[in-house]
């Protein structure tokens, strides 16, 4: 109704005036009142084209230079405008239509400096163009998207405004435009450096996370962040000019499930769960290179295992969320209840309490290692935190304590505690 008495209003903005000058015209007949009159006409019959001239017709497209990228990254994108009639526009105003689930950036391991204050990557992120098209009836506007968020994204509008050039006649259409966007977790080199060996009740225990055992050098491949020094191979290192590392065959493989908690708590930060989405990551991607056969279980209010899926396996970690309203010390047991012979487990988490705790301990009966990442910033993490450490440490499970100062650093840098 509103736009039925704004159309209503344009033409009578149009057609009054020039009835006034007409019968101006008609009655005193002088070089003045002919003058005013043949001086309008244009004007008013180009607002009367632009009042009939119908944007929502247009041929609106958007040209992707890439639809998957890694977090953190940029993609340069171009809108292809086509119109049948070239009528004359004196402007032409183009906005993006963004999500919500783009209005925040990944600065990648800088952003973590706002571990404790997530709230400072929350952008309202915006891409508007002026282009003057005239009688063009094709014309593209190019324009790029910087530092994109983990996530699948779907860009679905783009809002398109032109009018006259005195501003009294307005258009303005949305464009359904969809395109999908998938932003994969940013892998990074992930060091897990050996702990001190530490003396308890007497006896000598060792956490050591090994990746496979080796013995004889079948090959090379380029050096890791990781390898061992005495790896190095250096004939072909000199011949290559870059660092390379001799391969080994494996007396025996590792099986090891990597298992992220995306159990939604209502008092998490969603970026210490960004950091725990790029762990998993960068530790599955460390255990592919190094011929480790791993698999990825996540929980959530659903289980999702992959074993060595590994294209499902970065689709799947580009659009997980936290959900679910069930503990995840729970849904961890079940999940452990389906493994017949439990391998190796890595656990990613943000949140450890007392029952987790316990899961662990009675995981541990089963299972041949368990390592224990703990994702959290400096200032969340408490005395009692600490405790409950110790007593993992005693029932033999490996704790790995990851805050921004593991974060901010490229590789990150794990120490055991």
């Amino acid at each position: 109704m509103k736009a039925l008495f704004r159309f209503m209003g344009n033409l009578l903005s149009i057609i009054l005036p020039l009835s006034i000058l007409f019968v101006g015209a008609m009655f005193q007949s002088d070089f003045v009142s002919g003058f005013l009159l043949f001086s309008f006409l244009p004007i008013a019959l180009y607002q009367l084209g632009m009042l009939f001239y119908r944007v929502g017709g247009w041929n609106v497209r958007r040209i992707l230079s890439r639809n998957r990228i890694r977090a953190g990254e940029s993609i340069s994108i171009k809108l292809n405008i086509q119109r049948r009639i070239g009528f004359p526009l004196s402007y032409c105003k183009i906005e993006e239509v963004f999500p919500f689930s783009l209005q925040k950036i990944d600065t990648r391991e800088a952003k973590y400096h706002y571990l404790n204050n997530p709230n400072r990557l929350h952008v309202e992120r915006t891409s508007k163009r002026i282009v003057f098209p005239g009688f063009k009836r094709e014309f593209e506007i190019p324009y790029d998207i910087q530092k994109l968020p983990r996530g699948i994204h779907q860009l679905q509008a783009i809002r398109i405004r032109t009018g006259d050039m005195f501003g009294f006649i307005k258009k303005e259409h949305v464009f359904q435009v969809t395109d999908s966007l998938i932003v994969y977790p940013n892998e990074r080199p992930i060091c897990l450096q050996e702990p001190n060996n530490t003396i308890a009740q007497g006896s000598l225990s060792s956490h050591a996370l090994h990746f496979k055992n080796i013995n004889i050098a079948s090959g090379s491949r380029e050096y890791i962040p990781g390898d061992k020094f005495s790896w190095i191979d250096w004939k072909q290192t000199a011949s290559k000019n870059k660092i390379m590392t001799k391969e080994f065959e494996q007396e025996k493989s590792v099986d090891t499930v990597v298992i992220l908690d995306s159990c939604y708590d209502h008092a998490m930060n969603h970026l210490a769960f960004e950091a725990a989405v790029e762990v998993t990551t960068s530790l599955i991607e460390t255990l592919h290179r190094q011929s480790v056969t791993a698999g990825l279980l996540t929980v959530d209010k659903e289980i999702h295992y992959f074993p060595k899926q590994h294209h499902d396996v970065r689709n799947h970690l580009a659009q997980i969320h936290p959900n679910g309203k069930r503990p995840f010390a729970n849904l961890l047991k079940e999940a452990s209840m389906t493994m017949k012979s439990p391998p190796s487990l890595w656990i990613v988490t943000n949140n450890l309490n007392e029952a987790l705790g316990q899961t662990l301990k009675e995981l541990k009966q089963r299972s041949t290692s368990i390592a224990l990442f703990l994702v959290q910033p400096s200032a969340m993490i408490y005395q009692r935190d600490y405790q409950r450490i110790d007593r993992l440490h005693g029932y033999g499970i490996e704790v790995r304590l990851i805050s921004e100062k593991q974060l901010v650093k490229n590789p990150i840098e794990v120490n055991g505690i």
